[in-house]
């Protein structure tokens, strides 16, 4: 072989191995990118997942507050009905404590206005005596309207069985059927509840029987 062609080999050999040189930094370059790309995508992807992770957690939290917050309010609307409750029953406590105590009384009073009755009726009767149980009732009577017990209404009154017991029926045409002729024993109330009902004689028409109880 001959020199010039010995050079011409070399040159095209030394050409070759310097385009494969060239070529292989090119395609490590690119699969360095290309992994480079994957990696930053997967980092991108990996950082996604603890936003999610906490957006969820921050839903459950806000749900959770909400569920608390409705919970708050009702605890809160009990309380105040409790309250109010509590408040009411201690109302009723302080006005009808003493209702037992007063309706025992009742009989005191009873027998002051009917020794005081029959006492009128004498005209030999002690006038002292008679001012001394005057005196009583009057006392007592002051201390039923302090709390707030009063007589109730009968005579003249239609019959209303909610502060009326009525023991007898009396026939008149001197009253409307079902009025109040009289009154055996005066009725109370406490406040707006009935303490004792007024024991009353009821009218009706002539034409029904006499002094017929009911």
């Amino acid at each position: 072989m001959s020199e010039k062609k010995k050079i011409k080999i070399n040159v095209e050999s030394e050409e070759t191995a310097e385009n494969e040189k060239t070529e292989k930094p090119a395609s490590a370059k690119d699969e360095y990118g290309k992994h480079k790309r994957e990696t930053a995508d997967e980092g991108h992807a990996d950082a996604k997942k603890p936003l999610k992770e906490l957006e969820a957690r921050l839903d459950a939290k806000e749900e959770e507050v909400k569920e608390t917050y409705d919970r708050l309010l009702r605890v809160s609307a009990d309380f105040e009905n409790y309250k109010k409750r509590s408040a009411r029953e201690m109302e009723e406590f302080r006005k009808y404590a003493n209702q037992s105590l007063l309706k025992e009384m009742l009989s005191v009073v009873d027998n002051l206005e009917l020794a005081i009755n029959s006492s009128n009726d004498k005209k030999k009767a002690d006038k002292h005596l008679i001012e001394g149980l005057n005196l009583t009732l009057n006392e007592i009577l002051r201390v039923f309207e302090k709390f707030n017990v009063k007589p109730i209404e009968a005579q003249g009154k239609a019959f209303d069985p909610a502060f009326h017991e009525a023991v007898m029926r009396e026939e008149t045409d001197d009253f409307p059927e079902n009025t109040v002729v009289s009154q055996f024993q005066k009725g109370y109330l406490i406040h707006d509840r009935l303490l004792r009902p007024a024991m009353v004689v009821v009218a009706v028409p002539k034409t029904a029987q006499k002094d017929k109880k009911i």
